[in-house]
């Protein structure tokens, strides 16, 4: 299927083919939140750091003998239960386990997005920018006059270079290069906008 392509003037200029094996799925629910919890456990990050009993430094000598005191049985001082000892199931620092998931669902988590965004009206195309934009107030006006505000522009690298400068002070924007299209931004925006080029790149990546 084909979708209008728009310029800076938002005049639609021409039509652009898009792929319907990534962007008329029926999108799955499922797959997409699995690819938004794998991605947002990584951008945590993790700098508290305890120490367990294997850490801790002292002796390893069980503390007394482990009949006839009438107590209960220890080993050394270093168990969590006593002061001084180790840290049972503290954080771990850097080291942590972390989700796993298959690049192949990671990326069907990104078609299966692209489709709801297709499905709901909320993915435009605008020409490569071939000139550089240097007042914020231009690119602001291109945005409002298409209701393009609260969006994701996946620009390819020569336009980044031309729009950068103008709208990087616009609240509710985000740029980034189609290599670095993902997920959590898709989500994050209500519409997504692609140059000419960037979506080109796209389904020649996510098509392989």
């Amino acid at each position: 299927m084909k979708i209008e392509v728009i310029n800076i003037e938002g005049k639609k200029t021409d039509s652009v083919e898009l792929s319907d094996k990534l962007f008329m799925l029926k999108p799955n629910k499922n797959v997409i939140q699995e690819v938004v919890s794998w991605q947002a456990n990584h951008l945590k990050p993790r700098k508290a750091k305890t120490k367990q009993r294997n850490e801790i430094t002292g002796s390893t000598a069980k503390i007394y003998a482990q009949k006839g005191t009438g107590g209960a049985r220890h080993s050394s001082r270093k168990a969590p239960i006593f002061v001084g000892g180790g840290v049972a199931h503290g954080p771990k620092g850097a080291v942590y386990k972390t989700k796993k998931l298959n690049k192949k669902v990671v990326k069907l988590g990104l078609i299966h997005l692209l489709s709801h965004k297709k499905n709901a009206n909320s993915l435009f195309v605008v020409e490569d920018f071939k000139n550089e934009i240097k007042k914020t107030k231009v690119f602001n006006n291109f945005l409002q006059k298409n209701k393009l505000k609260d969006s994701l522009i996946i620009s390819d690298k020569n336009s980044t270079s031309k729009i950068i400068k103008s709208a990087r002070n616009i609240p509710n924007l985000k740029i980034v290069e189609q290599s670095g299209a993902n997920i959590y931004d898709l989500l994050k925006f209500k519409n997504v906008v692609f140059t000419t080029t960037s979506l080109k790149l796209l389904q020649d990546r996510l098509s392989k």
